[in-house]
């Protein structure tokens, strides 16, 4: 038996699979002891492991944006990511790292796995001192500077040519040296504030600094670099895992019209009038079933529907997807990776936090259709769902990502790399 210690920022895309990780190797005889935001101590302790929280400012409650997040409303584009990101992933490192660190010194842990963008971790591997092996899920878009592919941000098409190195070249530069220059000082005094070593790595590319970066998802998904670093292993999907009831409206998907699925997720749901309510509008007229998920909000949160749409407040992942054949989605990682698993083409509209970039690797991989903005109009959802069910490439391209997904262990996979990684941190 093991003892592992995990870490996650406490925002639940980020840690909903961290989650679903631990449950599993505490099914498999290990010790788990997770730290992350209160508001997830109950779901944590129900899946086996033991729970730690944040202190300060870094126990965020990701459901109460002004909690954390005061005055986000001042501010858009660029500067709304640079205050987003800094208040949730940077100035929190100080307090995410004293939590981590109090646990380290007082339990004997064999290796840590956090999530790709948890920064509490950050002191632990600047530092000469000894320490166990410390591996990263990427559970989010995966993000590491490249001479072949424009720095995450700018959701633009990798180039590998001359002069598509050129460009690369010149917005890794900017990225690194203006337009997150604020973000990258913020980081580096949160570093100096917890007497970390000072360090050239930029705030927004840690991957290259961990013993393992495992990132979720096909590797043909991402954008190929030629100076991936040697670290990185893609590893495929976690199961899907989602026990809501069937409505009573289960039995029309029987395959009578194409099913069309629509989700804004479960957090950013709060305005229907972002993709639901333009898709509802699109294919109104359409010959097809629109299936829609509130994200744990009422069905009657979304006012009067068309007769062609079926809503429901949750649905088993799992059983839909099978059935659905195209997906409206936000951009959410995860679900796109759960539509891909299951074969089924998409359709992204993605426009916060790295949901512009999941858009862009599905327009470039071939699955699906690139909106370009994260509140379309019905008129652009209307013609690209449309162009999806119409053009057998789309699936042909998503039932290619499925194959591969279905050859990855993806829980097992994780188990291999951390036992590895101790045998190897001790010399066996």
């Amino acid at each position: 038996m093991a003892s592992y210690l995990i870490c996650s920022t406490p925002v639940r895309h980020h840690v909903t699979p961290m989650i679903q990780i631990g449950a599993y190797l505490v099914s498999r005889g290990n010790r788990v002891i997770m730290i992350t935001g209160s508001r997830f101590a109950d779901t944590i302790k129900r899946a086996g492991m033991e729970f730690v929280a944040f202190e300060g400012r870094a126990d965020i409650d990701d459901r109460d944006i002004p909690s954390y997040l005061p005055y986000r409303h001042r501010y858009r584009g660029l500067a709304r990511t640079q205050y987003d990101i800094q208040n949730i992933f940077v100035k929190t490192i100080p307090a995410q790292f004293r939590s981590v660190r109090d646990v380290m010194q007082r339990e004997w842990i064999d290796a840590v796995l956090v999530d790709g963008a948890f920064g509490g971790i950050s002191p632990v591997l600047l530092s000469k001192a000894p320490r166990p092996p410390i591996l990263a899920i990427g559970v989010i878009t995966f993000t590491q500077l490249s001479r072949d592919a424009a720095p995450s941000g700018f959701a633009m098409a990798p180039s590998s040519t001359p002069l598509g190195r050129v460009r690369n070249r010149a917005l890794n530069i900017l990225a690194r040296s203006v337009l997150f220059r604020r973000t990258q000082r913020a980081a580096q005094e949160a570093l100096i504030e917890v007497g970390a070593r000072k360090t050239s790595m930029f705030v927004m590319d840690i991957s290259g600094a961990f013993d393992r970066l495992l990132q979720l998802g096909p590797v043909t998904l991402e954008y190929p670099r030629s100076d991936l670093s040697p670290n990185v292993r893609f590893i495929g999907a976690l199961p899907t895992e989602n026990a809501a009831a069937l409505p009573p409206w289960w039995s029309e998907l029987d395959g009578s019209r194409a099913v069309v699925y629509v989700s804004q997720g479960t957090t950013d749901n709060r305005n229907f009038d972002r993709l639901i309510t333009p898709t509802l509008a699109a294919l109104a007229s359409d010959d097809v079933l629109v299936v829609v998920s509130t994200g744990g909000r009422s069905v009657e949160s979304l006012g009067d529907v068309p007769s062609n749409a079926r809503v429901a407040d949750a649905l088993p992942y799992d059983r839909l997807l099978p059935l659905v054949d195209v997906v409206v989605t936000n951009g959410d990682y995860s679900e796109v990776l759960a539509a891909l698993a299951a074969g089924v083409p998409l359709v992204v509209a993605g426009g916060t936090e790295d949901k512009p970039e999941v858009a862009a690797r599905v327009q470039w991989s071939g699955a699906g259709i690139d909106l370009r903005t994260g509140a379309p109009t019905a008129d652009a959802v209307a013609s690209a769902v449309r162009r999806v069910l119409g053009d057998e490439r789309y699936r042909a391209r998503a039932r290619r990502f499925a194959d591969e997904l279905a050859q990855l262990d993806t829980l097992h996979i994780i188990e291999d790399e951390l036992a590895e990684a101790i045998m190897m941190r001790s010399g066996r």
